[in-house]
């Protein structure tokens, strides 16, 4: 399909303005002058488009003192004000949403368990929630809402916005971030939360040094994300990373995919769990018991020296190794992040996981691998600022802004 010359100038314009916007954002405080040599436009283009970042509200001007006395220069900076956005956390049992501002500080935040969704309609439940949460926080006078932003698990197809399948909630091609936009009137972005939050953790956690990293997440499932070259590594259909479906035992536990010995029929909480109840009930020695049986629980027992939880905990680590070492192979990253609960056992788990990846990597991606835990292990609101953040900085979120502003 061939674009018209109107829409790729209109293209060009955005690109070039967001590539103004990222340099006023890394730089702090920078001047025109500066602009135009970093960003390598001339200085009448970065006049016209910070005049046009300023008159949205998107930048401001701040007298930066001259080192040498005399007047001081004008440098330009980023506004965090009046801009904020929603970031909700569709989870398998929660509803989280917050409130953040332009910059991902987080203003206030509400959390509701999904069973309370009338006849388990979660999305009609999270519409309502929404509207509620907007209505009581949301301070019409001096905030603006620019953008509302969903993660969840399962298969999101990100650039249409639409869940393709999320079996917990039985939901099926929903397409969310239409809906959304339709309800609020406000860009909507939907996508996978460990995508997400690998991209949070390039933008503000661990990864920030690098441009190749891995996030896998331990959770009710196992879930990966896959930074490369900067980016959230994906395909066609935005439907990549299921390291949980990795056969990792042929003779193992069926999983609800349909097939056998999945990595999350034996590293997730709920395997985790089933593990320990079950060598509890063969009348293993242990100090857990099944009425107060958590995974934290299993991690203290564990950290503690009691021998069945070092003992689950341990295979669990070594098949994990595994699974990451097929990731190593195939994508060589700098680093692999964890997050879940078990990484309050990070002194017992992160050795056996480096040991079982030495052991099943090809030798030359490993020396320099770094394997840690995540930034965020509790912060699911994280992983919707990615979002936002993502399209402010390569220019879409800015150019609705500025239209809306021009309209």
């Amino acid at each position: 399909m061939k674009h018209s010359p109107v829409a790729n100038i209109e293209f060009i314009k955005q690109v070039n303005t967001a590539s103004v916007y990222r340099l006023i954002d890394e730089q702090k405080q920078i001047s025109r002058v500066d602009l135009a040599k970093l960003s390598e436009l001339a200085p009448a283009s970065i006049t016209k488009m910070t005049r046009q970042l300023m008159a949205a509200g998107l930048i401001k001007e701040v007298a930066q003192q001259a080192s040498t006395g005399g007047r001081p220069a004008i440098s330009l900076t980023c506004e965090t004000e009046p801009f904020v956005f929603l970031s909700c956390k569709l989870g398998r049992n929660n509803l989280t949403i917050a409130l953040h501002d332009i910059a991902g500080t987080k203003l206030v935040d509400y959390n509701v368990a999904l069973n309370t969704a009338p006849n388990n309609d979660v999305i009609p439940f999270l519409l309502a929630q929404i509207a509620d949460f907007i209505n009581v926080n949301l301070k019409p006078d001096t905030q603006s809402l620019i953008a509302i932003a969903v993660t969840s698990p399962g298969l999101i197809d990100r650039e249409s916005g639409t869940i393709v399948y999320l079996p917990k909630h039985n939901l099926k091609d929903i397409p969310l971030g239409k809906m959304l936009t339709k309800a609020f009137n406000v860009p909507a972005f939907i996508a996978n939360h460990t995508q997400s939050l690998s991209l949070a953790e390039l933008y503000f956690g661990a990864a920030q040094d690098c441009e190749d990293s891995v996030l896998l997440s331990v959770h009710d499932g196992v879930g990966s994300g896959i930074i490369n070259n900067g980016k959230i590594f994906t395909n066609y259909n935005n439907q990549v990373g299921e390291i949980g479906h990795i056969r990792i035992d042929p003779l193992g536990l069926p999983c609800h995919c349909g097939s056998h010995g999945c990595l999350e029929t034996i590293a997730s909480n709920e395997a985790i769990l089933k593990q320990v109840t079950g060598l509890i009930k063969q009348g293993h020695e242990t100090s857990l018991t099944l009425e107060a049986l958590t995974i934290e629980a299993i991690c203290n027992a564990a950290n503690s020296g009691d021998e069945l939880a070092v003992q689950v905990l341990q295979r669990v680590s070594k098949l994990l190794g595994q699974a990451i070492a097929i990731i190593v192979n195939l994508f060589n990253p700098q680093k692999v992040l964890i997050k879940g609960e078990i990484v309050a056992a990070k002194n017992l788990i992160f050795p056996m996981i480096e040991h079982s990846v030495q052991q099943h990597a090809l030798g030359s991606f490993v020396p320099n691998l770094i394997i840690s835990e995540a930034e965020f292990q509790n912060e699911p609101s994280m992983a919707g600022v990615a979002l936002v953040r993502k399209s402010l900085l390569e220019g879409g979120l800015l150019s609705y802004i500025i239209n809306e502003h021009d309209a």
